[in-house]
């Protein structure tokens, strides 16, 4: 019988990424989302098909937080992550035989702005405001579901940088722009996390049968956002980067229709649990994962 992988809200950059991946691996990976080729989250009867004798779910869903904050959008980030959360859980109570592992997306985000320490699993303190309460309500919503067949795991994602999507490109047209200087004050901490290695704790979980709960999924040598953009720049063969300073993300952050949280937010955040437990980064520094990145 033929591997299967089941990713829902697989469309975007790191879900392609993944289906790349696990389909080179021999699996067939069925992809759950709002685009008519996929698998519909209305049809729970062909989700509960998918998920029976699936060795994983990986549920990457949510509306993206590169958006404005306003009533609306709010609403749209936390349903799209709570219900999605909802609509799996209750497929994978209905299967016979449910995949043995549901890795669910969450975010670093969870944590406090901390620019004096960073945060771990055990010691890392809650932070407060909107983006906070989504990531809680997203973890709250998985955790709820008693799936005696299913451990489960909530990865607090960090920043995912890698050669076809995600934050690099706006970082690099900034850079390309002579705009590549520090955002802010420029001590705000940057977590990040190469999207290759993302997958790989994908697998170790998978092997590793005995962990389940909330891991940090983050490089363990997080930077400031000057050193993140100094070594960008380096990369890149810029030697000049002007700053932008926080009156000017402000007015740019309504101009792009986004928010100023997304740069200006300290993330300081180290991956304890999976050092713990003996999973090896393949790109530990900024230096090697840009080198990767970077020549492509």
């Amino acid at each position: 019988m033929t591997k299967k992988i089941v990713i829902a809200g697989g469309t975007g950059f790191i879900g392609q990424y993944f289906e790349d991946k696990f389909t080179n691996l021999g699996y067939e990976v069925i992809i759950i989302s709002r685009q008519s080729q996929h698998l519909s989250w209305t049809d729970q009867t062909s989700i509960v098909e998918a998920l029976e004798d699936a060795e994983m779910l990986i549920n990457l869903a949510g509306k993206s937080v590169n958006c404005r904050y306003n009533v609306k959008n709010k609403k749209e980030i936390l349903n799209s992550r709570t219900e999605t959360t909802h609509i799996l859980g209750q497929a994978l109570v209905a299967c016979k035989n449910p995949p043995s592992l549901w890795i669910n997306s969450s975010t670093a985000t969870i944590y406090r702005h901390a620019e004096d320490r960073p945060m771990t699993e055990a010691s890392g303190e809650i932070g407060t405001g909107f983006s906070v309460d989504v990531a809680k309500a997203w973890e709250e919503s998985l955790f709820t579901f008693d799936l005696p067949q299913t451990r489960k795991v909530a990865l607090r994602i960090a920043i995912v940088l890698g050669k076809d999507g995600g934050v690099m490109e706006p970082y690099r047209n900034l850079v390309r722009l002579g705009l590549g200087g520090v955002q802010g004050s420029g001590n705000q901490m940057f977590s990040w996390i190469h999207v290759e290695d993302v997958f790989r704790i994908l697998l170790f979980l998978q092997d590793n049968k005995q962990l389940t709960g909330v891991f940090n999924c983050s490089a363990p040598l997080p930077i400031t956002n000057r050193e993140f953009m100094t070594q960008l720049r380096k990369s890149m063969d810029r030697k000049i980067g002007l700053p932008s300073p926080k009156w000017m993300l402000e007015m740019g952050a309504v101009f792009m229709r986004t928010e100023t949280e997304l740069i200006l937010k300290s993330r300081w955040v180290v991956p304890e649990r999976l050092e713990k437990h003996g999973f090896k980064f393949t790109f530990s520094t900024i230096e090697e994962a840009l080198r990767d990145i970077v020549k492509s």
